[in-house]
């Protein structure tokens, strides 16, 4: 039986030799023992799931349901002071002020507990929303840090005596005026409400070292 092949190309070019062979497929298993080896995770609790998979840092645990009483914790290990972004997904049906634990209803109590593991002191830790990665959370797309509250009473830190947030054109939260040295942990809460829930979106975290 004659095989079909384009024309010009012959299937002996596709031939190695043992040697060839092995340079070829060695770096592949390689690789792909050390994907193995270091796989990203993603934690489930209450409605969501929040995942390291953008890499630069380690998710080490997730708990609650996102209540004042029962917030939404997050366990962090940060191993640079470089921006990492968190990945949160909604894992039960989306429905705005729908039942908490149930369903994926726009309003987040968080606590972030951030491990600085990057050998350099963080003297201020900024918080940024995107519902569309690398891009701003603009005023009226409904995702922020509370921002229909203008006196909010549950923001705080461990770590850091006072806060400013931002809402144009971008959605953030700094919290200034205190220090996390290396090896400690710094905690953070902070209300996320998101009047038109989406089912990704994204929590970029940056410490910030000292420039002089």
């Amino acid at each position: 039986m004659r095989t079909l092949e384009p024309s010009g190309f012959s299937l002996k070019r596709l031939l190695f030799t043992p040697g060839v062979l092995c340079r070829a497929v060695l770096p592949l298993l390689f690789s792909l023992g050390t994907a193995q080896a270091d796989p990203q995770k993603v934690w489930a609790t209450g409605a969501y799931s929040f995942s390291d998979e953008l890499g630069g840092f380690r998710i080490t645990g997730a708990s609650g349901i996102g209540t004042k009483e029962d917030p939404l914790v997050v366990t962090e290990e940060l191993n640079s002071a470089t921006p990492v972004t968190l990945t949160i997904r909604a894992t039960r049906p989306i429905e705005a002020f729908g039942k908490v634990g149930d369903f994926a209803n726009g309003v987040m109590y968080m606590r972030i507990d951030v491990l600085n593991n990057s050998a350099l002191p963080w003297v201020e830790f900024q918080f940024e929303l995107q519902e569309i990665l690398d891009q701003p959370s603009v005023f009226g797309d409904g995702l922020s840090f509370d921002q229909r509250n203008k006196t909010p009473d549950n923001i705080a830190s461990s770590n850091f005596a006072d806060f400013d947030r931002e809402f144009e054109p971008y959605d953030r939260l700094l919290f200034k005026n205190g220090k996390v040295d290396p090896l400690k942990t710094a905690t953070f809460e902070f209300l996320i409400t998101d009047y038109t829930p989406r089912w990704t979106f994204y929590l970029v975290q940056d410490p910030r070292i000292p420039t002089g």
